[in-house]
């Protein structure tokens, strides 16, 4: 804080409000809130169609032009942005040099701005013009929020209808304290900085995002990160979209770091599946995935993948939680259940098992930014998106069977959603074998291998990305693999394709990989 030889009067634990400025698009709550000042003895200065929404609500307003003896201008560009309304919101009353100018100017003090901004952001999410989203960025608004945030010493500023009651309360009591006060300005010049972001990004959407900028705040303060000595929180954008903002936790724990981690991946996963499908997670990579004819015919052919991976992981399923697939799934130890839906009788049957975490939650965003960390930066990308659409592969040995396409088919999404290198055994619509993660991708053939065994026999397997040798393929058709999908563009590809002829295999590129790191 300045410090000033001149100095007087020193912020008060309450400042009485009398004047107060009102400057707002979002009008909802307004009349109230306004009538409530004025209850108070509070005078109301406002401008625009803010004052004339109050005015046809009968609360009495000193028009804004009244006050600057100056009109609108340019449309309303240039209202406020006047001496003796910044002058009345930015005075130090601590000083007595301030107090004085003021006295000389006739000003009054203002102790009350509130002030929400131009739509811009939801003038852009709605698909307007350049021009329409360009007249929706607010100049006047932000200068008068940065101005009352700065002086908060002596002015509470308001940037959110969620705070009326709470101010009004306060008001009543006597005046704002500066604990509020200062919690105000932290809310505002974060608002500022929020609004500032949303513009920046939408400048620069047509040049590669050259500049980004992501306000995040606090959703959720965690017990702590990967491992118990990491502090760690759940942050979002304002406008977040994720499943997980609409979820309903409805029963066990609180979530964890890794929860929320395992529990994305699952969902994004088992959403890409075909319906009547189960997920089940584990350290981010799938360790049992199954399409049934029921909910509960798809989790046990998902278990049946992998048990002893799947113990203690995060189970996702695409259609409705149902008694017997509930029934089913209490009989093992997981840490998470997730789903469109359950029904009652289900959540009866799990609300045995205190420490489950059961959500339900709609499906994932179509949000498509991917970041990842790296030592004090940021790596940046469209989030990856894996089709099962299989019309555009390229048959390059003989064609598949129309059950060796589905199993291909769904072998790819898996494939695409585990991480690199990863090969994906498919049977009957069940992952059978899953190899994640391995430094080479023999050797993520050969832990497939392992994991699907004797169910190897007359399985598909997908591999996230080209095998760059004949050895990965050798191995899986020699354990009895019938059909295999692959992204292609090796400079050996050629002698892939031989191996695949040799063995009678059905070798399909998709022209396209889907590494996961």
């Amino acid at each position: 804080m300045e410090t000033d030889p001149d100095r007087g009067a020193q912020p008060m634990t309450r400042i009485a409000v009398q004047r107060a400025l009102i400057s707002v698009s979002d009008k909802r709550g307004l009349v109230s809130f306004a009538a409530s000042l004025i209850e108070q003895g509070v005078e109301i200065v406002s401008s625009g169609g803010t004052a004339t929404h109050l005015e046809d609500a009968g609360i009495p307003v000193t028009r804004v032009e009244k006050v600057t003896g100056a009109p609108e201008m340019l449309d309303g560009r240039v209202k406020t942005l006047h001496p003796r309304i910044h002058g009345a919101i930015l005075a130090d009353l601590g000083r007595a040099a301030h107090r004085s100018e003021l006295q000389d100017a006739d000003i009054d003090a203002f102790q009350l701005v509130v002030v929400n901004l131009y739509p811009f952001e939801e003038t852009v999410a709605g698909g307007a013009d350049d021009r329409t989203v360009i007249e929706n960025i607010d100049i006047g608004g932000p200068t008068l929020i940065r101005a009352a945030a700065k002086n908060h010493e002596w002015v509470a500023v308001v940037v959110s209808r969620e705070r009326y009651h709470e101010v009004t309360a306060e008001i009543e009591a006597g005046g704002t304290t500066l604990e509020l006060r200062l919690a105000l300005a932290r809310e505002a010049f974060y608002r500022t900085a929020e609004y500032d972001a949303a513009i920046v990004n939408w400048m620069h959407r047509r040049d590669g995002q050259e500049k980004l900028m992501l306000p995040l705040q606090r959703v959720a303060s965690l017990r702590y990160g990967e491992n118990p000595h990491q502090s760690a929180a759940l942050y979002s954008t304002p406008s977040s979209k994720g499943w997980w903002v609409k979820a309903n936790q409805l029963q066990g724990r609180e979530m964890s770091f890794n929860n929320y981690a395992d529990a994305d991946a699952a969902w994004l996963l088992v959403n890409d599946l075909p319906a009547t499908s189960v997920v089940i997670l584990k350290h981010m990579n799938a360790c049992g995935a199954a399409y049934g004819t029921t909910m509960e015919d798809a989790f046990l052919k998902a278990w049946a993948c992998d048990p002893i991976s799947s113990f203690g992981g995060v189970i996702a399923l695409n259609g409705e939680l149902d008694l017997s697939t509930a029934r089913a799934i209490t009989q093992y130890f997981v840490e998470i259940v997730i789903a469109p839906s359950a029904t009652d009788e289900a959540l009866a049957v799990l609300a045995d098992k205190k420490n489950l975490r059961v959500l339900t939650s709609p499906p994932p965003s179509d949000h498509d930014l991917d970041l990842r960390t790296i030592d004090d930066g940021f790596l940046v990308q469209v989030r990856d998106s894996v089709s099962s659409d299989s019309s555009d592969w390229e048959i390059k040995t003989r064609e598949p069977s129309d059950q060796e396409r589905r199993d291909l088919e769904m072998a790819w999404v898996v494939a695409g959603h585990t991480k690199s290198n990863a090969i994906v055994i498919v049977k009957d619509g069940a992952a059978v074998g899953v190899g994640a993660g391995d430094q080479s991708r023999v050797g993520a053939a050969t832990r497939a291998l392992a994991r699907a065994g004797d169910r190897a026999h007359g399985a598909v397997c997908a591999s996230d990305a080209f095998f760059p040798f004949r050895d990965g393929p050798d191995a899986l058709a020699a354990a009895g693999i019938t059909a295999i999908v692959e992204p292609g563009g090796s400079i050996r590809d050629d002698v892939v394709v031989a191996s695949a002829r040799e063995r009678d295999v059905a070798l399909l590129f998709t022209g396209e990989r889907h590494f996961r790191h």
